[in-house]
Parts: structure tokens; C-alpha cells; sequence
């Protein structure tokens, strides 16, 4: 079992910058892959990049490619998604999630991920 806890959110404007931050617990973090999902208002809650349990492979959906970096600390138990370039389409709750696999990459499927934190809010205004 793992908990995971955001933090890092909120009100931005656009070409802004924002970084969160994924605390776990309860788990050996290094067993691992981290993810980060979005979910914009009525819409579905899609992948945004992951990373594998040593943060040597990410993978990272193709609308924030260049604009996004996913990164781990595992001393910290942490995983960060440093955003930049935010755009008001980058509105939206995020969340992190775990899953016990070691694809380098990591898979991107939501269902992969047993373990979700409450998420966190971000919002890119125009």
C-alpha cells in the first residue's frame, strides 16, 4: 500500500509556471513508476507523463511535450511535475498515481495505477 499526497497547485496566468509535488508514504517508493493524470471539467481524466522507479524513462503525452518534465526523488519519496509554458487548456485537477511495473517506460494506462492521491487543483488563466 501506498499514500500519495499533491501539493503545488493553483492560479496561474497563461505562459506561467507551476511545479507539484507527490508525496508518498506507507511503501518502498522505489518500487514504484509514478504518474501524472489531469482531468479537465466534463472531460475524461487522460495521462500527462510518467516516469519509471529510477527516473531514467519518461514518457509524456504530446500536447505538453517541451512545456513539461516529470522527475522523482527517491531519498524524498517524491515525484515532481514541473510545468511551464502553461496554457489555459492546461486547467485542470491533477493527480498522481503508483503502480508496481518496470516498462521503460511506463505504461500510460490508467488502470495500471492501484494507488491515486486526492489531486490538486490548477487553473491557467488567459
Amino acid at each position: 500500500q501506498v499514500q500519495l499526497v499533491e501539493s503545488g497547485g493553483g492560479l496561474v496566468q497563461a505562459g506561467g509556471s507551476l511545479r507539484l509535488s507527490c508525496a508518498a508514504s506507507g511503501s518502498t517508493f522505489s518500487n514504484y513508476a509514478m504518474a501524472w493524470f489531469r482531468q479537465a471539467p466534463g472531460k475524461e481524466r487522460e495521462y500527462v507523463a510518467t516516469i519509471n522507479w529510477s527516473g531514467g524513462g519518461t514518457r509524456y503525452t504530446d500536447s505538453v511535450k517541451g512545456r513539461f518534465t516529470i522527475s522523482r526523488d527517491n531519498a524524498k519519496n517524491t515525484v515532481f511535475l514541473q510545468m511551464n509554458g502553461l496554457k489555459p487548456e492546461d486547467t485542470a485537477v491533477y493527480y498522481c498515481a503508483a503502480a508496481r511495473q518496470y516498462h521503460i517506460p511506463p505504461t500510460p494506462q490508467e488502470r495500471e495505477y492501484a494507488y491515486w492521491g486526492q489531486g490538486t487543483q490548477v487553473t491557467v488563466s488567459s
